[in-house]
């Protein structure tokens, strides 16, 4: 473990926490959360983080099987792999654009829900919802059915992705929180090998008399019915019943608990720690105070431009192998090798997360996206096109787990869900019309064109984080953070 880092000026606070002009506080909440706190990394607790991620997978799994299904919905002749003007409506931009554009409506506009009902309701029924919404979409036979379910199905997508985290955060002791979410992100992108060799074995041949993709998207949907199965075994998260002054059935929640940690354990549990003010509410305009508004612009602009780097290749890598030249069979598999690499990211990342700033990591990683992604738009070799995927692919998940984090450290806990939700919700909206200009410049372009487009965004990624981003390394989360 890297030794504590002094904190800079940039890192001061800007929100007096013990201003009732800010602020309402419940210092029963601290107990609650100090409790949480002191759990050892026993069965119990990991189960909780498995499960959690286990939601994650089918996240992951019906985000990213968009790229690969979309050579089987050109071959279908439903969609087309370009389009004649800049926002056509019948290509596979369509398709992404639609998806994306639901992330964004259920990221910044319908967030709230998980604050108002709950982290394990929401869990349990956004989830339900795009199950619902995509074996609506994978009957549809027109590009207009097709994008319109994708828009509803990427509603509860949105939704889901920010109710795990905060349910992650929440339910995970502060000693376990970056491992907690490492592990989360790492089953999580183990989905791309999943749904890369399913399309591989199914996208190019029509099963039954049924078009391959089809049964890519049916198969993650029924497998997401699961839902049932985590609701029962997923506790409601504490901190959220007690920020809703559910105090009694918070204690009774965090003692089933504790009462299974200990017995796991073998030992009386550590004695929690000083219950500390615990931020009831804060206003929209404090993210945009010093120095947090600094901090806004330039997670806005990370946002608008890593998108670029990170679904410009997982999105359109078999569009790209098949205008490459490499027939669509041996572009999913090529993509199925590569996407074996997904889920080492993140437990790369769980290896240096705390050796290295986080910063220099995003920044060093963004800089070998440039470096792969050109190399990459030059060659057809089989070999260095599995070799020089699978650096893309470790990269670009690499800045993935690291942002995750590093994003959940810059504000204080009265605004970091609402701040966090905010700022992620450009990449959604940047991943709407860059799928756009990604088709419109494949089309005059080609491969390359794509790729220093790609690489044009990620190095604006590298200058605005160097530049702009505060050092977090050795530093505790309140001296970030307030």
């Amino acid at each position: 473990m890297a030794s504590a880092q002094p904190v800079s000026q940039d890192l001061q606070p800007a929100i007096d926490i013990t201003s009732t002009s800010h602020v309402d506080r419940i210092g029963d909440d601290g107990n609650i959360s100090a409790r949480l706190d002191r759990l050892p990394a026993t069965r119990s607790v990991w189960k909780l983080i498995v499960l959690l991620s286990l939601g994650f997978f089918f996240e992951i799994y019906d985000l990213l099987f968009t790229g690969y299904i979309a050579p089987g919905l050109v071959r279908s002749g439903i969609l087309t792999s370009t389009t004649a003007g800049l926002f056509g409506t019948s290509g596979v931009a369509s398709f992404i654009a639609a998806l994306f554009s639901g992330l964004f409506v259920g990221t910044i506009a319908c967030g709230f829900l998980a604050d108002r009902f709950g982290r394990r309701a929401i869990f349990t029924y956004a989830l339900l919802w795009y199950v619902v919404a995509n074996t609506a979409m994978l009957l549809q036979t027109t590009a207009l059915g097709l994008n319109t379910w994708r828009f509803i199905s990427g509603l509860g997508i949105g939704v889901e992705l920010i109710t795990i985290g905060t349910y992650m955060s929440e339910l995970a002791p502060k000693h376990l929180r970056g491992r907690a979410f490492a592990i989360c992100q790492a089953v999580g992108f183990s989905a791309v090998p999943v749904v890369a060799f399913l399309s591989y074995l199914l996208v190019p041949r029509t099963p039954l008399g049924i078009d391959g993709w089809r049964w890519v998207v049916l198969l993650g949907g029924s497998s997401a019915l699961m839902i049932w199965w985590f609701r029962r075994n997923l506790p409601e998260s504490p901190r959220w019943l007690a920020s809703k002054g559910r105090l009694d059935e918070a204690d009774a929640v965090l003692s089933q608990l504790e009462a299974r940690v200990q017995k796991e354990y073998g030992e009386p549990l550590p004695v929690p720690g000083p219950a500390e003010p615990v931020v009831r509410k804060a206003g929209f305009s404090d993210m945009w105070k010093p120095p947090y508004r600094k901090r806004t612009v330039m997670l806005i602009i990370f946002h608008v431009f890593q998108t670029v780097g990170f679904f410009g290749f997982a999105n359109w890598v078999p569009t790209l192998l098949v205008k490459q030249g490499i027939t669509v069979t041996s572009s999913l598999l090529y993509t199925t090798v590569i996407g074996l690499a997904a889920p080492i990211g993140p437990l790369l990342g769980y290896r240096i997360a705390d050796r290295f700033e986080r910063k220099h990591v995003i920044v060093v990683m963004a800089g070998a996206n440039v470096a792969c992604g050109l190399i990459f738009s030059q060659v057809s070799n089989a070999a260095m096109v599995v070799a020089l995927g699978v650096s893309l692919t470790l990269a670009g998940n690499i800045i993935s787990f690291t942002y995750h984090t590093y994003q959940q450290e810059l504000y204080p806990t009265a605004i970091r869900a609402r701040a966090v939700g905010f700022v992620y919700s450009w990449s959604r909206l940047s991943a709407v019309f860059s799928s756009f200009v990604i088709a419109f410049i494949l089309r005059d372009f080609g491969v390359t064109g794509v790729f220093c487009f790609i690489a044009g965004a990620m190095v604006i990624v590298m200058i605005v984080i160097g530049m702009m981003g505060p050092r977090t390394r050795g530093a505790s989360l309140e001296s970030i953070s307030h």
